[in-house]
């Protein structure tokens, strides 16, 4: 397999992260939760969240369950990108 294997499918997944994410409001400021903050919420990286979201890794199912759960989300939400 080439090494930009499912490139396409990690771009839509990272859309549909930062989509949900964008979703997702903290509860003290009223506005959507920052990859920096999702970060902290996972035990991740702010710069990780970001290449999650750009397509550039790919994260490991442990990584996307974390995710999905504290975006309040099931894992199947995560790969519907007909919501995109």
């Amino acid at each position: 397999m080439e090494e930009n294997g499912f490139k396409k499918e990690r771009i839509q997944l990272g859309k549909r992260i930062m989509h949900l994410r964008n979703q997702c409001i903290n509860k003290e400021t009223g506005k959507p939760i920052s990859q920096e903050e999702l970060g902290l919420r996972t035990g991740l990286a702010k710069n990780h969240i970001g290449k999650i979201e750009r397509g550039q890794t790919n994260p490991k199912i442990e990584t996307l369950f974390g995710i999905a759960k504290e975006l309040n989300v099931n894992i199947q939400s995560l790969f519907n990108f007909e919501e995109l």
